[in-house]
């Protein structure tokens, strides 16, 4: 999540998640399409499923992926849905970019902003979480 707004106190907290992915049908010639479900655990509480787009060699390490998905659960308490989006690329490096979508919140993530920075070691998902409330 990516907050470029001053006004609210940023907050932060950590979780973790499992995902299982399952190939889908491509809507793009030359891509990989893949449906996913994440349960969160910490901070960050709940379930979340969603779509990623995927293009390139990722055995050579030359790859990117767009995701979207919908979490509903909670985040330190406050009950609601926010979609977030994901963009990834490696070429030589991996850059992540891991976002809540703005205006996607409801009830108590009602105007939710920020960004999600996530660690992967041996299969671990675990994130780190700075977010407002507009």
């Amino acid at each position: 999540m990516h907050s470029n707004q001053t006004s609210a106190a940023v907050r932060e907290t950590t979780a973790a998640f499992t995902i299982d992915m399952q190939p889908a049908a491509p809507h793009l010639e030359m891509t990989d399409r893949y449906d996913f479900t994440k349960l969160w655990t910490g901070g960050m509480s709940g379930a979340s499923s969603g779509l990623m787009l995927s293009a390139g060699d990722p055995v050579r390490g030359k790859a990117g992926y767009v995701a979207l998905e919908r979490f509903d659960g909670t985040i330190d308490g406050l009950r609601g849905t926010v979609v977030l989006q994901q963009y990834g690329s490696m070429n030589d490096s991996v850059t992540l970019y891991y976002e809540s979508v703005p205006g996607s919140g409801t009830d108590g993530l009602s105007g939710i902003t920020g960004r999600i920075d996530l660690t992967v070691t041996e299969g671990d998902h675990r994130v780190h979480i700075h977010y407002a409330l507009n």
